[in-house]
């Protein structure tokens, strides 16, 4: 796994910049960097030629911009932080999606791989703790950050979400017992989650997955679903990967609501 220390702050924004752009037309220009990033010409063009030295992308002058597979896995790992940061903050925090956009930008940069595994799978444990949830997480906003904010005794609030979540789990139990939503990966539409369960096999797909700490109990998102060979782009672990038919069909999940 390519090391984001090996580039500044600024060059990672860069790739990050030519990642995005690559992913949507295939190849990157000078003029297309500079708009994404607001900056002049002469600075993308200086930015261009680091990253080719150091063996991140595919680039000479007047001509289309491509990233190598060192650049790729790199650029990667930067979108990676980049949005379990910002959902960190949106879903997590409450902040507004432009509050959190920027200082997603800022802080990506500094977390380290060990960190930001341990964010996504503390995300992970707030979506599927019975004790966790949305609810759980307002009911932090509407009593816990007032108490801490202004020095309220905070055992009475806390009885009372303690009992309304035992409750809610109690309820939660028997609609799953009643009717668990067991369904193959590939089963799943746009947009829709699921728990990971079990995944089938023992080479490929199966050792990809191991290779990214993807297990069962994992929650994994479809993304977009190929109309040409049914192929679906999922996000699992903050990762973004793409699964034929065959090996989506190996995964088996439970479905979120």
């Amino acid at each position: 796994m390519a090391k984001s220390e090996v580039l500044s702050a600024s060059l990672e924004d860069y790739l990050e910049a030519i990642f995005h752009i690559v992913s949507e037309k295939q190849a990157a220009r000078a003029k297309d960097i500079a708009k994404r990033l607001k900056v002049n010409n002469s600075s993308v063009t200086g930015a261009l030629r680091a990253l080719a030295e150091k063996g991140f992308i595919n680039y000479a002058p007047y001509d289309v911009i491509t990233l190598t597979p060192r650049g790729n896995e790199l650029a990667e790992e930067v979108v990676r932080k980049h949005e379990a940061l910002r959902d960190f903050f949106v879903k997590i925090l409450y902040i507004d999606p432009g509050e959190a956009e920027e200082a997603a930008c800022k802080m990506e940069h500094a977390v380290s791989r060990t960190i930001l595994d341990k964010l996504i799978l503390f995300m992970e444990f707030v979506e599927s703790c019975p004790r966790g949830g949305e609810n759980w997480i307002k009911e932090f906003w509407n009593n816990c950050e007032y108490v801490c904010e202004y020095g309220n005794k905070p055992y009475k609030n806390c009885e009372r979400c303690i009992t309304r979540s035992l409750d809610n789990f109690k309820e939660k139990k028997k609609l799953m017992e009643s009717d668990l939503k067991e369904t193959l990966l590939g089963e799943l539409s746009c947009g829709q989650r699921g728990k990971i369960l079990k995944i089938k096999g023992r080479g490929g797909i199966k050792k990809r997955m191991a290779a990214m700490g993807v297990r069962p109990g994992s929650i994994i998102e479809v993304e977009n679903i190929s109309p040409v060979d049914n192929s679906i782009e999922v996000k699992v672990k903050g990762y973004h990967l793409t699964l034929r038919d065959d090996e989506a069909s190996k995964i088996t999940v439970e479905l979120y609501p």
